[in-house]
């Protein structure tokens, strides 16, 4: 059993789909966890149900923002233990239909969000000297590609190589990065996609299932536990085998 007994836990876009079930299954898993949204009626039904933690107001696309939760968490609860990115959105259209605003917005959420993240919260755990795991939720668009999704498999992409480059450059200091690749998972975000895309790729994955957002958590919990304290710089496909890709 994975124990995160007297640890920190930081997990963004916690509100619903796999950023809810991250959140709550680092709590059950013992962690105090400071779970962030932009959501905030959803966000606070969240916290009344966590066995331990709370929830705070954060749009990742603000970088003054993200930098005055960091420097509020620093003050309240010292350096986190535990940060997980989670936070995304994507809408499927063809790439030539993507307007400027849409193409901002997805590198925004997806990728610079992550980045921003991790800056900010990485220095007092630098100083602090304790070590720290940081999970990047990134998407197997990332790993292979995915027609309509060009830009988000771009941003996802970008999550992948800067975890792996961030991984190398924190391993002197404790600080273990890796990343988790969800498949088509059932959260409010895929079944807005229109249904002969659902259908094609229920058909396409061997467990002839959606991924479930705690499928995708459980992962999560890997990385964030001491049984992966050797492990950096590793990508994790978690897509029921959709994609068998090295």
């Amino acid at each position: 059993m994975i124990n995160l007994s007297n640890k920190k836990a930081f997990v963004t876009g916690a509100a619903s789909g796999i950023g809810r079930a991250t959140a709550t299954t680092l709590a059950e898993a013992g962690a105090y966890v400071i779970a962030t949204d932009i959501d905030e009626s959803a966000g606070t039904k969240l916290a009344k149900d966590l066995k331990s933690g709370e929830f705070r107001t954060l749009d990742v696309t603000d970088p003054d923002a993200i930098i005055s939760c960091a420097n509020q968490l620093t003050n309240d609860h010292g350096p986190m233990d535990i940060i997980v990115n989670v936070a995304g959105w994507d809408k499927t259209e063809p790439f030539m239909e993507n307007s400027p605003e849409f193409i901002e917005k997805i590198v925004q959420l997806n990728y610079l969000g992550q980045v921003r993240v991790c800056q900010a919260l990485l220095k007092p755990i630098i100083e602090g000297g304790k070590g720290a795991k940081i999970v990047n939720v990134s998407s197997d668009a990332g790993r292979v590609g995915s027609m309509g999704e060009t830009v988000y498999a771009g941003a996802k992409g970008g999550v992948i190589a800067f975890s792996k480059s961030l991984a190398r450059e924190m391993a002197r200091h404790g600080v273990c990065v890796n990343v988790v690749a969800p498949g088509p998972t059932d959260t409010p975000l895929f079944q807005g996609q229109n249904e002969r895309l659902k259908e094609a790729l229920l058909r396409a994955i061997p467990f002839r299932r959606l991924a479930q957002p705690q499928d995708i958590a459980d992962g999560i919990l890997y990385f964030a536990s001491n049984r992966a304290d050797y492990v950096t710089g590793q990508v994790l496909s978690v897509s029921g085998g959709l994609t068998m890709h090295g």
